[in-house]
């Protein structure tokens, strides 16, 4: 299968990883600044590199593309693909608007392709061994769940690409850093949402525009509640990143850099020893980005391969987007905001936390 990457930035390596681990044909690559392109990816002299993605659509004609570019760009680049016939995977989120995020899948499905989001974090062994947990009942009445994300990014990491904490091309620390957590935890949960109150802030980055800090709770049509606390303020590095799932008879903590490890594991049905299940379900990746990108496109190319739907669709990553935008909505107007949401965009805060 013949595939690209455009954006060659921080997550690249994970991608081209994951595409050399599952064999694809590397055909090109792509980055407005060639210097971004050079050497790191080990890869051949017959790999092609491009600075303009549709030069590179045009004329490699890739079947599997990978989008990796600034957020803000994510849908555009995605439409271009698909209208060249292409399936994509688009780094989170997918989009920075709601109806962005519409057009991308509603175009998807009238030219046939297919559109996964790139959240691998439901592929590590920790979620998913929870996930099996949850889809056989073992859990009963869902009480309430929160996502902690407690990391450090300082001033070197915004200044690095400029696009970074702005509203037009990223957000701020739910949108970028969180969107992960904020995915599991809503996909755990039960997805239906009736509505979300929240605040944000920016306590310590006045060279961004958008939040560094988040908190929000959310109800679920289901009954249950979640809560979700997202920083970029923690002293002096990473700490942690925390799900937690509490059911009427099972209590759950995935942990560690990116929720690769079961900390907590207690059932009534006393079906599996607790002890085993956190040795087991145990990983320790050298980052934040974890072990998923490999699974996520072996599972891609084979929803390509016979025609099924990606394990994390478009529609998965339209969700994750609308929850982050209902917490900013929601922050910005002092109300508890109900969805579904039908029209919003980062763009809608734009000046939310200027003097």
């Amino acid at each position: 299968m013949r595939y690209a990457l455009i954006g060659c930035g921080r997550i690249s390596l994970n991608h081209i990883a994951a595409a050399k681990n599952n064999l694809l044909e590397i055909v090109a690559i792509c980055d407005m600044v060639p210097e971004r392109m050079n050497g790191k990816f080990g890869l051949p002299d017959s790999v092609k590199k491009y600075t303009d993605y549709r030069e590179l659509l045009e004329k490699e004609k890739p079947e599997l593309v990978a989008i990796a570019t600034e957020s803000g760009k994510h849908a555009a680049v995605a439409i271009d693909c698909i209208h060249a016939g292409c399936h994509v995977i688009i780094e989170k989120p997918i989009a920075l608007s709601m109806e962005d995020a519409d057009r991308v899948i509603t175009l998807a499905k009238k030219k046939g392709v297919l559109v996964c989001a790139n959240h691998q974090n439901r592929f590590n062994k920790s979620v998913q061994y929870i996930r099996t947990a949850m889809e056989t009942g073992r859990f009963g009445r869902l009480l309430h769940g929160t996502a902690h994300i407690r990391w450090n990014r300082g001033k070197d990491y915004y200044m690095q690409a400029p696009w970074r904490g702005t509203w037009e091309q990223d957000g701020g620390a739910l949108m970028n850093q969180c969107i992960h957590n904020i995915d599991l935890l809503r996909w755990m949960m039960g997805d239906e949402i009736d509505e979300v109150f929240a605040y944000t802030d920016n306590l310590k980055h006045p060279f961004m525009e958008a939040e560094d800090f988040g908190a929000a709770l959310v109800k679920f049509r289901n009954g249950a509640y979640g809560v979700i606390e997202g920083t970029t303020n923690i002293y002096p590095k990473n700490l942690e990143e925390t799900l937690y799932i509490f059911g009427e008879y099972g209590t759950v903590k995935a942990g560690g850099k990116s929720v690769n490890r079961i900390e907590e594991w207690n059932f009534a049905d006393a079906l599996d020893d607790p002890a085993y299940v956190k040795h087991a379900y145990c990983e320790n990746p050298p980052d934040v980005y974890g072990y998923g990108h490999t699974p996520l496109y072996a599972d891609m190319i084979e929803a390509i391969q016979t025609g099924r739907e990606p394990y994390v669709t478009g529609e998965d990553g339209k969700k994750a987007l609308e929850l982050v935008l209902a917490i900013y909505k929601s922050a910005y107007e002092g109300r508890p905001v109900k969805l579904p949401l039908q029209s919003c965009a980062t763009l809608d805060f734009k000046g939310r936390f200027e003097p």
